[in-house]
């Protein structure tokens, strides 16, 4: 398990490549604060993770992780193909969702290991439970400004 979660760590360091894309090609308007911190920030928290605590807890998180990732890199693939896909693209806010719903379930899955009997240090949970919060914050802040602002906008 140690093994794929080191291979869980590179594929953040690929996904890091998409900020340095938007920043060479100036899409200023991609950059926002959520992606910059969420790319950067994912690449030191699973370092300490695989250097430290490689294993089951860290696997689970990981398999989440890359599920949500395989739907989501469907949507920007299909999105890809420019504007004659976007009538099928109206899922996006679901994948927010999606994306949401795991950041819920690491925090509810951490907030377990606290109270539970379990190898997987406290202090890790804590910090990963910590990340978790900022997360849902900052994807929640997202959704809203996304999807309930512009739904808002169009009744009126």
């Amino acid at each position: 398990m140690a093994r794929v979660c080191w291979w869980f760590y590179f594929s953040k360091v690929i996904e890091l490549s998409d900020t340095i894309f938007f920043i060479l090609r100036k899409k200023n308007s991609q950059l926002t604060f959520l992606h910059v911190y969420h790319h950067t920030t994912m690449i030191f928290n699973w370092w300490a993770g695989v250097k430290y605590v490689a294993g089951g807890q860290s696997f689970l998180i990981g398999l989440i992780n890359s599920l949500v990732h395989v739907v989501m890199y469907l949507y920007y693939g299909l999105a890809a193909f420019g504007p004659s896909m976007t009538k099928y693209l109206w899922w996006k806010r679901y994948l927010t969702s999606l994306q949401l719903l795991q950041f819920f379930i690491v925090t509810i899955h951490t907030t377990y290991n606290l109270f539970a009997d379990c190898d997987f240090p406290d202090s890790m949970n804590m910090a990963v439970f910590a990340y978790s919060l900022s997360l849902i914050a900052l994807f929640s802040n997202f959704y809203y400004k996304s999807y309930l602002t512009k739904t808002k906008k169009k009744e009126t």
